[in-house]
């Protein structure tokens, strides 16, 4: 018996969108991991059924349930703006085999530095490539002023050195970094200072890369800074300290048992310990 499918609307919701529970059954449906494997010509018989379903002139003896499942091969691999055929690796569905691949091997190859750099590039390109694939291309991607499309590439470096850097001396944070007298005598290690120079390396990484991918030519930041610098007298000390390599650091900043060791050693005669921050 053929089934009525003049009432048939092919874009309405199989489920309830206005629970929580038909949302769920909607994305779980779409992102079906198992649609990867659906071959090319399965895919474009699901476009041509949607496309006629829309138009109303569906084949004869076409039954709801392949509809229903045409819908499906074609929400999750046709992006819903301009009708064209995602890639296969971009695509929502392949988000948990894909993630899964990538976190598996971030898990075991993590020993070696390379290997963490590597893994870490794959993650990012993959995550780079899903966000690219699914964007709304309804609208241009230079839709953004000229100025603020000059600071994506900074901003993005930024964000990368506030997470690599800390990641990549995480172990300086957990253990601490071993702090020294005026002489260069070894007191203990601590965490804080470990924290402190972490930072102060996240800027000023960050400040190294502004001349260069702000666009802005780097005499005019050069002479930007000085003039603001010469202005604030007040900087000149911090920024003295912050440029050079040792970082010195008043005892009171550090952990109350590492300052009860210092003033057990010197008493009130020292104020400063001195570590190295890093580059």
């Amino acid at each position: 018996m053929e089934a009525d499918l003049s009432g048939f609307n092919i874009d309405a919701p199989r489920w309830d969108q206005r629970t929580f529970l038909g949302r769920v059954k909607h994305f779980l449906n779409i992102t079906d991991p198992r649609t990867v494997f659906v071959s090319e010509r399965e895919l474009d018989w699901a476009k041509v059924m949607v496309e006629k379903s829309r138009m109303g002139v569906v084949p004869p003896g076409t039954q709801v349930e392949q509809l229903l499942y045409a819908k499906k091969l074609y929400d999750s691999a046709f992006h819903p703006d301009t009708g064209e055929k995602m890639n296969v690796i971009g695509r929502m569905s392949f988000q948990l085999p894909g993630g899964m691949i990538i976190t598996g091997f971030m898990l075991q190859f993590y020993r070696t530095m390379p290997a963490v750099i590597f893994w870490q590039w794959v993650n990012q390109s993959f995550n780079a490539l899903v966000n690219y694939t699914n964007r709304n291309a309804a609208s241009p991607t230079s839709k953004a002023p000229p100025l603020v499309g000059r600071w994506v590439p900074f901003a993005a470096v930024a964000a990368a050195n506030c997470v690599n850097i800390p990641m990549m001396r995480q172990q300086e944070l957990i253990k601490g970094i071993c702090v020294k007298d005026r002489n260069e005598n070894e007191i203990g290690h601590s965490r804080r200072a470990a924290a402190i120079g972490i930072t102060q390396v996240v800027i000023s990484r960050i400040t190294m890369a502004a001349p260069g991918m702000s666009k802005m030519g780097n005499t005019m930041w050069i002479c930007l800074l000085f003039v603001f610098i010469q202005k604030v007298k007040v900087l000149h000390a911090p920024l003295q300290v912050m440029l050079s390599g040792c970082f010195e650091l008043p005892v009171s900043y550090l952990e109350p048992k590492l300052q009860d060791t210092i003033k057990a050693k010197y008493g009130e005669l020292e104020p400063y310990v001195y570590f190295n921050k890093g580059l």
